[in-house]
């Protein structure tokens, strides 16, 4: 048996230590840490409720507009604002350019490098490179100028932003051709995720932290030549989705389908729903709300705020806040010591209906999956055929619960909200040109309670807001990673990370590649 640490995790949004014991070449057992305490719980209480939408949007960087939303939400629901369709239609534009550039940036530059070694770039045939390219239907670059930068890169004894991996590890299986065409869209998609910055800009001022979808509907006010840029970029963006980052996961899984067989997890999975449809039912958004019970299969039952629990048995909080709906939540918090047998992380144990669910693009395409979404249905089920194609047997859709399965279903999500995402600027321009010029709301009250529940890019965000004498009394948020960093809850269950890493194949434990991939596949 072989202890090995993580910590801390690079290429991730925050801080977390990853935890494992190896036992005969597998995981047996895992911890996972979330090392930073934020606290926006207290920074907010006696704060104005519409306050929330500014300050609660820094708990993340990278997914501060899902935040913003479901604060909006829920300081819409607290105080009986219904926001314009208009604005509605905007929201889910700004959030649509959110997902494209958190999910190229999480393909391409925190997720790629455990899979693709740049260094075996060099040993490419260019011309075969470019045959390559053209087989897999992917976007073809100027190859050959990037295999002299990264030869310059070697030849001058650094390896500039590929320093610090294993590249000399075994689990580097790509041709080096296939290494090649990956690290240049690697670098191109450093451009793209500008360009889907720009969309949010144009829409809300800035990124990251917009300035718009404030509680009432949104500031922002369309024009026909703003509209015409937001088209112009999304159509940019989504041409790269389609012609680099689609094929290219196609043509990366056939050499790595060893991880269909582990990093499944707890098997049970949670969408609040996003993308938001007119007259508000979470159960007809775009990618609608529902939860997937591993002992249930491939089915979603309806979920509400009034499902979710967090325990703190083994979290740096105060005991007795152990097990409480978030609308009753606390946030009190007691930090003693670092210990896997008692409390080791500030992530609380998120649960719903008592059970720990796994949250991100997965759970959303597997919910729309069985709920029969079309074009959800046909990119998963061309998938299936392209993956069972390589595999050389058909493959069922449960093949998705696992490493590979999650790491497919980010960048077919992708796809799916490009198209939608053209399709509702047309919307937009649809409403103005029939004379809707309604884009929010003044009319609200002063007290009540608010559950936002919305999906980020890289899971479930829900935010719980009481307001009493016009101020907010009590704010929860259970954010994406706390659901999927969660550490044991006072049962002793294992969190879905955890759980995901349990099983999961060790070749050295001094260089745990396995355990980056794993954990870099939720995106924490």
């Amino acid at each position: 048996m072989a202890r090995t640490v993580v910590d801390p995790l690079t290429r991730i949004e925050g801080h977390l230590r990853v935890e494992v014991e190896v036992t005969d070449g597998k995981v047996s057992d895992a911890w996972v840490s979330g090392t930073l305490w934020r606290g926006m719980e207290l920074v907010l209480k006696d704060r104005h409720p519409e306050d929330a939408f500014w300050i609660s949007q820094r708990i993340c960087g990278v997914c501060p507009i899902s935040h913003s939303h479901a604060s909006a939400q829920s300081t819409e629901m607290a105080l009986g604002i219904k926001i314009p369709n208009n604005a509605r239609i905007i929201r889910n534009l700004i959030e649509a350019a959110q997902y494209l550039h958190s999910h190229i940036l999480w393909f391409y530059t925190l997720t790629a490098l455990d899979y693709v070694n740049p260094i075996n770039a060099l040993k490419a045939n260019i011309a075969d490179t470019y045959a390559l390219a053209e087989a897999a239907g992917t976007h073809i670059s100027d190859f050959g100028a990037v295999a002299r930068r990264l030869q310059a890169f070697v030849d001058n004894g650094q390896l500039s932003i590929f320093t610090g991996h294993y590249f000399d590890h075994p689990g580097y299986v790509l041709p080096p051709e296939l290494d090649l065409i990956a690290t240049t869209h690697y670098l191109e998609a450093l451009e793209m995720q500008a360009v889907a910055a720009e969309i949010i800009s144009v829409m809300s001022g800035k990124f990251p932290h917009h300035m718009t979808s404030i509680p009432g509907g949104t500031a922002f006010v369309p024009t026909e030549s703003k509209l015409d840029d937001i088209l112009f970029r999304f159509l940019r963006v989504k041409e790269f989705i389609d012609t680099a980052l689609i094929p290219d996961t196609l043509a990366i899984a056939p050499y790595i389908l060893g991880a269909a067989s582990f990093g499944g997890g707890c098997g049970n999975f949670l969408s609040w729903g996003v993308f938001e449809a007119e007259g508000g039912d979470p159960y007809k958004r775009s990618l609608p709300r529902g939860f997937i019970e591993s002992a249930k299969g491939l089915t979603a039952t309806k979920v509400g705020p009034e499902d979710v629990t967090e325990y703190v048995a083994h979290s740096w909080y105060k005991d007795a806040d152990t097990g409480l709906n978030p609308s009753k939540g606390k946030t009190e918090p007691a930090f003693d010591k670092y210990s896997v047998d008692g409390k080791y992380s500030w992530g609380k144990a998120a649960r719903l209906k008592d059970l720990p669910a796994e949250v991100g693009p997965l759970s959303r395409m597997l919910v729309a999956y069985v709920n029969g979404v079309p074009e959800v249905t046909k990119i998963i089920d061309y998938a299936l055929g392209a993956l069972s194609k390589a595999a050389g047997t058909q493959l069922p859709p449960t093949v998705l619960v696992s490493l590979l399965g999650r790491i497919a279903a980010r960048n077919l999500e992708a796809a799916v909200v490009a198209d939608w995402a053209v399709g509702w600027v047309n919307e937009l321009v649809a409403a103005i040109k029939g004379g809707d010029s309604d884009y929010f709301v003044t009319e609200r009250g002063s007290d009540g309670e608010g559950a936002g529940l919305w999906e980020a890019p890289r899971g479930s965000v829900g935010h719980w807001m009481s307001v009493k004498n016009g101020k907010i009394a009590n704010y929860q948020v259970v954010a994406p990673t706390t659901w999927d960093i969660a550490p044991r809850d006072d049962k002793g269950v294992l969190g879905p990370m955890e759980q995901a890493l349990v099983g999961t194949p060790v070749v050295d434990a001094e260089r745990p590649l396995e355990i980056l991939q794993v954990a870099h596949s939720f995106d924490p």
